[in-house]
């Protein structure tokens, strides 16, 4: 009859075959992904909120355009380069950046976590980079400045008031200035506010609009309810003083009452005459207006469609890129937003002439998820990303990139040239 093995003998032996594995209660610690994040991100917020930071205009047919527009491409590779990227810093207004990859402007960021544009701020501090205030923001331009250490990008809505577009700049430029901020982003794509129908389905109209379902859903979500109440960052704190749900339906109406159709291209220029340090306009889709921005003596430009959330069926930021890219050449930046979601995808906007990128979206959800952490989380994702795939291209800095590493994924030929051979031949002598 055998006998049992002992109680010893038995743990000794799990203790072998498992010792080297690692036991937690879950998976995962947090996201290794964007798309990882953006889950937990619609977790943790209500249905009225995440209707505001994830949907788009009307059919959402340019915000689905922006993700569609990377698939069209794959990446070339060349294989036994022996020389990973020893860095991935670039310049932008005059400011090196540890990676290409900024904070795009985004409105109301304190709905997504009550820290808001500071944590934002902070967050992209921690990972080497810069982050876009938007004038729309639930801290004020000299809070956001008080609380960080470098100096980041201010990003200008050109108001109208009683004085015109140029009185309501004016006084949000010489903020700005007086603050530290050193460039700023002029957005011109918003004479009006978008159609952004999923919002205004889901009670995220103007005012807002709370039922007996929505006041379960905001209780079902009692930490986001919770800092809701305690913090109050939900109004636009440059335009009123004031925090709360009262401030913030005053500070949105006071922004739709604000916008210009009528701003024109001699609005931009008195703004360029009045901004003493970088200038970048927003929200440019055609190599005409590119090209009269930059003559207009702006630094650079940011390819744009404001995130799909402005005029549906626009054109794709990266459809828009390269005739825009050829039209700046070498006398301005060009950066991009709108549907960026892996490194890969940094990767084929600087292939097709994007100095850097920016990001909206993805760092939301780093946001909503674990405040300002999340965001340097989320922008170390997309580090890790950026060198693991120019590593596997064999690509050993950002400078070689060009259209020639990108391939149709369709399987067609190729409209760029081929990879040009190298000039030393790399096969050793025998």
């Amino acid at each position: 009859m055998r006998r049992r093995p002992s109680t010893p003998r038995a743990w000794r032996t799990a203790r072998r075959a498992l010792g080297g594995l690692r036991f937690r209660w879950s998976a995962v610690d947090r996201p290794i992904s964007v798309d990882g994040y953006r889950e937990r991100a619609r977790r943790a917020l209500p249905d009225m909120v995440w209707s505001y930071v994830d949907h788009g205009a009307e059919d959402e047919a340019t915000l689905r355009g922006n993700r569609e527009a990377f698939a069209r491409y794959r990446l070339e590779s060349r294989v036994l380069r022996g020389q990973p990227p020893e860095s991935l810093e670039t310049t932008v207004a005059g400011r090196t950046v540890s990676l290409p990859v900024l904070l795009a402007p985004t409105g109301l960021t304190g709905l997504a976590h009550w820290s808001g544009e500071l944590g934002a701020a902070r967050g992209a501090e921690g990972a080497g980079t810069l982050s876009v205030l938007s004038t729309s923001s639930t801290w004020t331009i000299e809070e956001v400045a008080a609380g960080t250490e470098q100096d980041h990008v201010f990003q200008l809505y050109p108001f109208a008031d009683a004085g015109g577009v140029r009185g309501g700049s004016a006084e949000l430029l010489s903020r700005a200035a007086r603050a530290g901020f050193g460039a700023c982003f002029v957005t011109v794509d918003v004479p009006v506010l978008g159609n952004r129908e999923t919002e205004r389905l889901r009670g995220m109209g103007a005012p807002p609009t709370i039922t007996p379902g929505r006041a379960l859903d905001a209780a079902r979500h009692g930490r986001w309810t919770y800092r809701y109440l305690r913090h109050q960052r939900v109004s636009l704190r440059n335009l009123v003083p004031e925090g709360g749900s009262v401030a913030a339906v005053e500070s949105v109406a006071r922004m739709a009452g604000l916008m210009n159709p009528r701003l024109g291209w001699d609005d931009v220029a008195w703004m360029r005459d009045h901004w003493d340090g970088p200038f970048y306009v927003k929200g440019i889709l055609h190599p005409d207006d590119a090209d009269l921005a930059i003559r207009l003596g702006a630094d650079g430009v940011v390819v744009s469609n404001h995130g799909g959330r402005q005029l549906d069926q626009a054109r794709a930021s990266l459809d828009a890129l390269p005739a825009v890219a050829a039209a700046v050449g070498s006398r301005g930046e060009v950066l991009l937003d709108g549907g960026v979601r892996r490194g890969a995808d940094v990767v084929k906007a600087l292939c097709l002439g994007a100095t850097a990128v920016c990001i909206g979206r993805p760092f939301l959800y780093g946001l909503a998820v674990d405040g300002e952490d999340g965001v340097r989380s989320v922008l170390e994702i997309f580090r890790e990303e950026i060198y693991r795939t120019l590593t596997l291209m064999g690509v050993s800095t950002l400078a070689q990139l060009g259209p020639q590493w990108l391939a149709p994924a369709d399987g067609a030929v190729s409209p760029f040239p081929l990879l040009a051979a190298d000039a030393a031949d790399p096969l050793p002598r025998r």
